[in-house]
């Protein structure tokens, strides 16, 4: 264990870099946001930001969260990841103290840098279960983790019977949004799923698109020419995200550089 000694007026203490620490209110924040999310008017178009890599960039992401709170019709707000650089707690910390500032509820998926150190169980306590999905009007969000390097491409991750199930799950055809941080055409993605994965996606009629981050630069293709988009976010570092507009059969993707 590394330690390091601080001095007080209440005397000698030690703070460990890797202690996961949190209040009741720095705790299960994905679900708490889906509970807010859940209690907005729904339509039959949903508009969010999907934005990511905030990493040590906490000057960006305060600008990032000015820029975001003065567009209009934001349902709330997607992290692609990479919220910590080190999977340091406190690092955890100061980004939700900034993101909570936001007039919209926030959601994540957990990225290659919150896997470092005691990311995994700082990331769980603070936002949630790795996988995990919600449904707001006609839509269903399915996250995923998609680091396949950080767990030595054991070929479990992603989860693909886990992302397909939830895809399956969907009797009311909702439109269904894959969020990840990795995208399948990276060389940190597991080239032992890449080609599952993109046929689970493409099988199924309700994926239109599907939505990450981790390339810190903004891209859009038909990577693998089966008629589903792969929107890559940039990170706030290059003060940029998108917004995204989906409606039943059609979506949107705007750019924002701020």
């Amino acid at each position: 264990m590394i330690a390091g000694s601080l001095v007080s007026c209440e005397g000698l203490f030690l703070f460990n870099p890797n202690q996961v620490v949190f209040s009741d209110d720095e705790k299960d924040l994905n679900r708490k946001s889906v509970e807010r999310i859940r209690m907005l008017p729904v339509t039959d178009t949903v508009r969010f930001i999907l934005m990511g890599d905030t990493q040590r960039f906490y000057d960006e992401s305060e600008d990032f969260v000015k820029s975001a709170n003065g567009q209009e019709d934001i349902a709330f707000v997607l992290h692609a990841g990479d919220i910590s650089d080190f999977g340091l707690s406190q690092e955890f910390k100061w980004v939700n103290q900034i993101m909570k500032k936001l007039k919209y509820p926030y959601l994540t998926v957990i990225g290659n840098h919150d896997l470092l150190a005691n990311g995994p169980i700082a990331y769980q306590r603070m936002y949630g279960n790795l996988n995990y999905s919600f449904e707001f009007g006609n839509h269903k969000f399915i996250f995923v983790d998609t680091n396949s390097r950080e767990y030595a491409f054991n070929g479990k991750v992603p989860d693909l019977q886990w992302l397909k199930s939830e895809l399956d799950n969907n009797s009311s055809n909702k439109n269904a949004i894959v969020i990840g941080h990795m995208a399948p055409f990276h060389g940190d993605f597991d080239k032992n799923l890449e080609s599952r994965y993109a046929e689970i996606l493409s099988s199924d009629p309700n994926v239109n698109f599907t939505l990450y981050g981790h390339q810190h630069s903004f891209s859009d293709s038909i990577y693998y020419n089966d008629g589903v988009h792969y929107h890559v976010t940039t990170t706030v570092g290059a003060r940029g995200y998108m917004i995204v507009t989906s409606w039943n059969g059609g979506h949107k993707v705007e750019r924002v550089t701020y």
